[in-house]
């Protein structure tokens, strides 16, 4: 018959963090060893090692003490409670000896000790993103000892990403980042618990995914999720532990609700799409995420520690060229819409549209301003007097190229309209088509209105059109 385990607080997260389980046990003894068979962390925390109860552990069948029933030998009915009780002194659970072997040096230092320890234990934290910044963020928090890491993530591996992004190899390129990342802090550390949410961090599920954590580690790598983060973890009073990277270039702080100044404060709107180029449009040195990613895993863990003074108030700036760090000070905006005087953002908003996304990166060119690759390669077979434009940069340039292309980055493109054949048809092209729509708005205002974008760019061309060429 069919039976339900209530576990206690302190031993669930023995028991994949869960309040109930059910097994079917004619005894209470069968009903244990269905229990420990499901959760076998449980087993040395309720029975010594002569299988006996443990006599700081008390259970209880329907509101009544075994020891007052027939003990281990007590018989169950379908719908029976069993309900276990451990003796609590008003703090966690001691230290296994596997985790003090595990964390020596952690406990060797007085501003950790093992009552540190116990709070990175039952911490709880919260990875928005498994990419650059995640993978050295999570690779260290589990290897900290962190008791449970949350991750969302919803994309997959790609070759590219393999420069930077350390927690993937090239083992999952193809397969999703959620599973690749999990196992990796699995082997790393199996005494940490990995809450996988595999789907895209939405207004609609933030709130849900947030309310579970003590800390939110920001991984984003677009405008959109990072203030959905900001206001999120300001809803819930959560510290939000800011990273960003491009180029050469990181900045990290910490936004703490009612401690100091959230992301709003410092950046009020975010700038125009397209304006500053994503890492894969601009690169990123791939060290680069390593820094900022292993600064952010030390914020997380001294808020958990309650140690020093974490980055509330304070923006840190790292150029890797001039191997420099800098300084900035930070305060609330009281005109902040979020978290100033007079706020007017009181929920969660369409974020997209926030940012001027709207209808998607290529949003800002109207209908019938962009071709497909195939639409070219028609024009091309059928040799029209097409002057196909690459916007991107030289260096991209000698990665790979559409023949016939000519190229004048975007850069520079207003000092060279009046090199262009303006009795042609013009089919501007950059890495993925933002740059080229840029382009497109230039050209089309300085006159040449039978000007198009080239969807999705080179990489479009390159994955439907000409294979043979690499990809970046």
């Amino acid at each position: 018959m069919s039976v339900e385990f209530r576990i206690p607080t302190p031993l669930r997260r023995f028991a994949s963090d869960q309040a109930t389980v059910r097994v079917t046990a004619a005894t209470v003894a069968e009903a244990l060893e269905q229990l420990f068979a499901e959760c076998p962390g449980l087993k040395a925390q309720i029975v010594e090692e002569s299988g006996q109860v443990r006599r700081f552990v008390n259970i209880y069948v329907n509101g009544e003490d075994i020891r007052f029933l027939d003990g281990p030998k007590t018989a169950l009915i379908a719908g029976d409670q069993i309900a276990i009780v451990p003796a609590i002194a008003g703090g966690s659970a001691p230290l296994t000896h596997p985790e003090i072997a595990r964390y020596s040096r952690h406990l060797l230092l007085p501003e950790v000790a093992v009552e540190g320890q116990k709070k990175l234990r039952d911490g709880r934290v919260l990875l928005v993103g498994a990419g650059g910044l995640g993978s050295p963020a999570a690779l260290y928090l589990a290897a900290a000892g962190v008791g449970t890491i949350g991750i969302v993530e919803f994309d997959v591996v790609d070759e590219s990403n393999l420069q930077r992004q350390i927690i993937h190899d090239t083992t999952w390129v193809g397969r999703p980042k959620l599973e690749s990342a999990a196992a990796r802090l699995s082997a790393l550390n199996p005494l940490v618990k990995v809450v996988p949410f595999e789907e895209r961090l939405t207004s609609q599920n933030a709130l849900r995914i947030f309310e579970g954590f003590d800390i939110v580690v920001d991984g984003t790598d677009n405008f959109a999720t990072r203030y959905l983060t900001n206001d999120a973890c300001y809803m819930l009073k959560k510290p939000n532990v800011y990273g960003s990277i491009f180029r050469f270039e990181g900045q990290a702080s910490v936004f703490w609700p009612d401690k100091g100044p959230c992301y709003r404060c410092l950046y009020p709107t975010p700038p125009p799409p397209g304006l500053v180029p994503s890492c894969a449009e601009g690169g990123v040195l791939g060290v680069l995420p390593g820094v900022i990613g292993c600064i952010q895993a030390t914020e997380a863990i001294k808020i958990l520690l309650q140690a020093g003074r974490p980055l509330v108030g304070r923006l840190l700036l790292y150029d890797a060229l001039d191997l420099s760090f800098r300084e900035l000070k930070l305060r609330k905006d009281p005109d902040c819409p979020l978290c100033g005087t007079n706020r007017t953002v009181t929920g969660l908003v369409d974020y997209e549209e926030f940012c001027g996304i709207g209808r998607g990166e290529d949003a800002a060119l109207p209908a019938g301003q962009e071709i497909s690759v195939r639409e070219l390669k028609e024009w091309l077979d059928r040799g029209d007097q097409i002057q196909l434009l690459d916007v991107r940069e030289p260096h991209e340039a000698a990665i790979c190229l559409i023949e016939g292309a000519r190229l004048i980055p975007l850069a520079i493109l207003p000092e060279h309209l009046h090199d262009l054949d303006t009795a042609k048809t013009t089919v501007v092209h950059c890495k993925s088509g933002v740059r080229s729509a840029r382009a497109v708005q230039l050209l089309r205002q300085a006159g040449l209105s039978r000007t198009y974008n080239l969807r999705g760019g080179i990489l479009a061309w390159a994955r439907e059109i000409d294979p043979s060429l690499p990809t970046y």
